[in-house]
């Protein structure tokens, strides 16, 4: 097959974007990003993983995948399967008809992944290209280049167990009716976005935020798993699926993007206010890391304290793009 390997930042953009170019879509990865409306922030303590509160700066998997079908008219097919026979036989199937297919996977069983970076997180998203003899070809978007996956590895990561187990999940393309982005569609996805992040509910968007820093400041410093706690607020940020600073700078690329697409050149200056942003998450880590390591003072106010600085600049920031795009 004649596809082109590109190197992205996080794994569901990347994964649309490519399989798009590949069909003859202009798509970058922070196109498909923004278009899909896919920025957001939510936290959910009634959703545990390992015990701890899920933290999310992103939309739901599969959400960008989705969110191209209507920007480019376009049609895809999502298959599941009841055991990992089945799965490798559509799989292997489509590749001799020289389909390109997506995956979810797990990051765990995937044996290109360094082992310190192996987790058990169920939506990871890759492409499949070919296969040459037992191994599978992949173009998994957060490598700098192809890899390699035998059989029995990937029928493991594509039927693992648990949350969002992808019970084989694979899709591809059945028809892609407009190869262009209009402006019309730009500006709709943003004003999405700014819904989202304006939101009226306690757990989503800026208001999410505020919750949230009340919530950690309410933690006592001397606590071991305030610790864990502080820990894993910086892993659901900065290593799952990109994380909050990572989708802040994609969105800032995407907003350059649509000022030029668009025709509505003010929006360069939303992108440069948005990797500002993205450089307060990165602050806001980089302390938290710090307290975890020792190396400052666990003082979780001080850490609630810019948490809501961060709130406050995406409640200005969405205000004023809302009123852009107006």
């Amino acid at each position: 097959m004649n596809f082109e390997h590109r190197h992205a930042a996080h794994c569901e953009s990347g994964v649309i974007s490519n399989m798009l170019r590949h069909h003859g879509v202009p798509m970058t990865e922070s196109l498909a990003f923004g278009l899909a409306s896919a920025l957001t922030f939510a936290y959910f303590p009634f959703i545990k993983l390992s015990g701890l509160p899920l933290i999310s700066y992103r939309m739901p998997p599969r959400s960008i995948i989705k969110g191209m079908l209507a920007p480019l008219a376009a049609r895809f097919r999502f298959e599941t399967f009841g055991n990992p026979q089945a799965g490798q036989a559509r799989l292997d199937a489509l590749l001799a008809e020289g389909q390109l297919v997506g995956l979810q996977t797990s990051v765990y069983w995937l044996p290109y992944f360094p082992p310190q970076m192996r987790f058990h997180f169920n939506a990871h998203n890759l492409l499949v290209y070919g296969k040459d003899g037992d191994d599978y070809l992949v173009s998994d978007p957060v490598f700098e280049t192809p890899m390699r996956c035998g059989s029995a590895d990937m029928a493991r990561a594509r039927f693992a167990k648990g949350v969002l187990a992808p019970k084989g999940l694979l899709y591809y393309p059945q028809k892609i009716d407009r190869k262009t982005i209009e402006p019309e569609a730009i500006v709709k996805a943003i004003r999405k976005t700014v819904r989202t992040m304006q939101a009226p509910v306690p757990l989503i968007g800026v208001r999410g935020m505020r919750t949230l820093a009340r919530k950690l400041a309410s933690l006592p410093a001397g606590d071991a798993r305030t610790v864990d706690y502080i820990g894993h607020m910086v892993r659901m940020q900065e290593e799952i699926g990109t994380g909050g600073a990572g989708f802040r700078f994609i969105y800032a690329a995407f907003l350059e993007e649509a000022a030029q697409i668009a025709s509505m050149p003010r929006l360069v200056e939303f992108s440069n206010r948005m990797t500002e942003i993205g450089d307060g998450w990165r602050r806001f880590a980089l302390k938290a890391a710090r307290m975890v390591k020792g190396r400052e003072p666990v003082d979780p106010p001080a850490l609630a304290g810019l948490l809501r600085g961060q709130a406050d600049q995406e409640e200005a920031f969405f205000r004023d793009l809302k009123r852009a795009v107006a």
